[in-house]
Parts: C-alpha cells; structure tokens; sequence
C-alpha cells in the first residue's frame, strides 16, 4: 500500500500537480499570486508602452488633423481660407480628372500588385531548386529593388524616351515600325505599369522565398508518395501553406502602388495628356501646381479611406488563412 502511494505522489510530481492531500489553499493562494503577478505585469507594459503611444499619435494625429482642417477649407498653401464643409470632396468626386485618376490607379495597382507577385513566386520557386550560383543570381535578382528609383527611372528613360533609344531602335531595325513608349498614352500606360512591375518583383520575391522556406519538405514527399501531380502539390499545398505571407505582401503592395510618386513621375510626370497620371500625382499637381489645397488634401483623404478598406479585407483573408 505504502508503495503505491509513493509512485502515485512521484507521478503527480512529475507531473507538476500538489501532493495528494494538499488543502486547497495552497492553490489558492498560487492563483492569487500569479494575478497578482499578471496585474503587475499588464500595469508595467502599460507605462512601458504608453510613451511610445503618445509620441505616435504627436507625429501621427497631428499632420492627420491638420489635413482634415485644410480639405475642409478653401484655402491654399499660406492660408487657411474659409470652412466650405464637404464642398472639396463634391469637387473632386464630379471631377473627370479624378475619375481618370481612379481608373489608372487601379489598373496601375492590379498590374503592380499581381505582376510583381506571379514574377516573384516564379522566381522563388526556381531559387528554391538547386542551380548553379544560386545565390549570386539572388543577388542580382535584387539589383531592381536596391538601386535608387531616380536611377532606374534614368535608365529606363535611357532605354525608351526617344526613337533613337536603344529599344524603339531596335523595333524598327526588326521591320516593326518605331514605338514611342512614352509619346503613346497606352503605350506610355503599359511602360509605367511595366517599370513598377520590374522595380517591385525583388521584394514580393523575398517575401515568397521566406514563406516557402518555412514548409516542411516531408509535406511534399508525403504528397508524392500519395500519388499527388506537381500542379496538385503547387496549388493544394504551396499555395495554402504561404497565404499569409501572400496576402500581407499584397496589402504592401497595393499601399506601394497607389502611394507611388517617384515610379510615376519621374518616367512619364504623369503624361503623355495625363494618361498616367494616378490620384498621388494628381494631388502633388493639385495642391503644388494648381495651389489648391483643399481639393488636393481630399484626394489624399479618399486615397487612405480606399487603402483602409482594402487592407481590412485582406486583412481578413489572413485570419481565415491562420485558422484554416
């Protein structure tokens, strides 16, 4: 008898469990402790936390405020002016321009967004084969990302601006006629949407090379021992075990594209007759050619409601991701 009692107080131990016997004040007296210790805890985090807070919202709520005050006034960079409500919104919403905007800034946000995506998928799957120098070309495979945009935009201007650029020659030498890439406006459109694809691959690349990194590769011998083809393990497998790291890539993405001055700018300044122009250019020639600060404080205003939206939907998509 006594020997059973042992092994019984042994494995309850080892098991991290009171004595048989104890009185239920001891545990009593633990679970007041370990609140205690959690109140504690919560109150420091707290303080801990709160200077970081107030800086944020200083440096934040401020500039946020001050906008809200200057898209409802009619205004300019100097002054003010006087309280029109949502007179500036009515403006730019009835306005052409800013529906021509809209719509370039989706096409330029869809392309910028899924091509960069489906290019560096491509090329993460092909990194994650063995090939000779794999990690050189990793390295320049990044060239894109880590050169400054005034000198990719320089380079790209170098490669199309002109009939006698390097590539419309090129055209025409082959008996294709001479394109102007940047005269054209749907010409001009695609090469935007082209450039920002090129600038953008290398960092949608990185973050699908990471996501892959973490699948455990057993999943795959598993599935192929199951009978499963390489499209079955590519779209039932790789595709679910990644959609986190997908779909916040998108929502980084899709704040990249339509936040996008210099991509835009310095290749095109918007033209040729406006065509690329996005709402982010339309609101820097608003406010910083046309002085009106009003109207050009309520685009950037529609801008952040529309990305709000749309990361909340994504949002959402990865929370659904994580429990499935």
């Amino acid at each position: 008898m006594s020997t059973t009692t042992t092994q019984s107080g042994l494995a309850r131990a080892r098991r991290g469990l009171a004595p048989a016997g104890s009185g239920g004040g001891s545990r009593s007296s633990g679970a007041n402790r370990k609140s205690k210790l959690s109140a504690q805890a919560t109150r420091t985090f707290f303080w801990l936390l709160l200077p970081s807070v107030v800086l944020l919202v200083l440096i934040h709520g401020y500039p946020l405020v001050y906008a809200a005050v200057q898209a409802t006034h009619d205004g300019n960079l100097l002054q003010t002016g006087n309280f029109v409500g949502g007179e500036n919104f009515a403006t730019v919403l009835s306005s052409p321009a800013f529906w021509k905007a809209a719509q370039f800034t989706l096409w330029f946000t869809i392309v910028g967004v899924f091509g960069s995506w489906l290019l560096g998928l491509g090329l993460a799957l092909l990194l994650r084969t063995k090939i000779p120098a794999g990690g050189t070309f990793k390295v320049l495979l990044l060239l894109p990302w880590v050169v400054p945009i005034v000198v990719s935009s320089t380079a790209w201007n170098w490669l199309v601006a002109t009939p006698d650029s390097l590539i419309p020659s090129l055209f025409r030498n082959l008996g294709l006629g001479t394109p102007l890439f940047l005269a054209d406006p749907t010409l001009a459109s695609i090469t935007v949407m082209v450039f920002k694809v090129w600038v953008s691959f290398p960092f949608m690349m990185m973050m699908t090379s990471a996501a892959l990194a973490s699948v455990d590769s057993t999943v795959y011998e598993a599935a192929s021992m199951d009978g499963a083809t390489r499209w079955q393990q590519f779209s039932q497998i790789t595709l679910p075990l990644i959609a986190r790291s997908t779909y916040i890539s998108w929502i980084l993405m899709t704040i990249f594209c339509v936040n996008d001055f210099p991509t835009i700018y310095l290749l095109t300044g918007g033209g040729p007759v406006s065509a690329t122009t996005s709402l982010v250019v339309l609101a820097y020639r608003t406010v910083f050619q046309d002085f009106a600060t009003g109207p050009g404080v309520a685009i950037a205003f529609l801008m952040t409601m529309t990305l709000v939206v749309i990361s909340v939907i994504l949002y959402r998509q990865i929370r659904k991701s994580s429990v499935e």
